[in-house]
């Protein structure tokens, strides 16, 4: 557990970050009034999500490796991380979705029969807790591999494979 005690750190400030976010899109009517700007928005959390990757890699190459970090060993330390928000991704969703903004789904629901953008059954299937459980757990499996394997690249000591 010792030598995995930076991921877990940035592991958890990741999921808390992820809640902060969730807390802002609420306060600002993403999930409600202006709802129609979710799909955009939401995507905007890629730059905390990235930050936090690129900060964390920096720590355990300074505070770990004491400077001097391979490709492979930031690589493993992303892929620590993207475990940990995993893992815990599941939770994140229950609390967003049910304690931060639990008419998300009604709303969702809503605009999308509205604009003739889903019949009631598809957005019945789509906007529901075990789909958004689903979706959020893979979507930060495949995400964090990626960034893992990109922010190694950029947080590796030169002259470092």
């Amino acid at each position: 557990m010792k030598n995995y005690q930076i991921e877990i750190k940035w592991g958890i400030l990741f999921v808390l970050m992820t809640l902060v976010w969730m807390l802002i899109e609420k306060l600002t009517g993403l999930h409600d009034i202006h709802i129609d700007k979710h799909p955009t928005f939401s995507n905007f959390i890629a730059i905390p999500a990235i930050a936090i990757y690129v900060l964390a890699l920096l720590d355990k190459k300074k505070n770990y490796y004491h400077g001097r970090m391979t490709y492979k060993q930031g690589f493993i330390s992303g892929l620590i991380i993207t475990a940990i928000v995993a893992l815990i991704s599941p939770l994140t969703q229950y609390i967003s979705l049910t304690l931060i903004t639990p008419h998300f789904f009604e709303n969702a629901i809503q605009y999308a029969i509205s604009k003739n953008i889903m019949t009631a059954e598809e957005a019945n299937n789509e906007f529901n807790l075990k789909n958004y459980i689903v979706v959020g757990f893979i979507g930060s499996v495949v995400i964090g591999i990626i960034t893992a394997a990109i922010v190694a690249i950029f947080t590796k000591s030169k002259n470092e494979n």
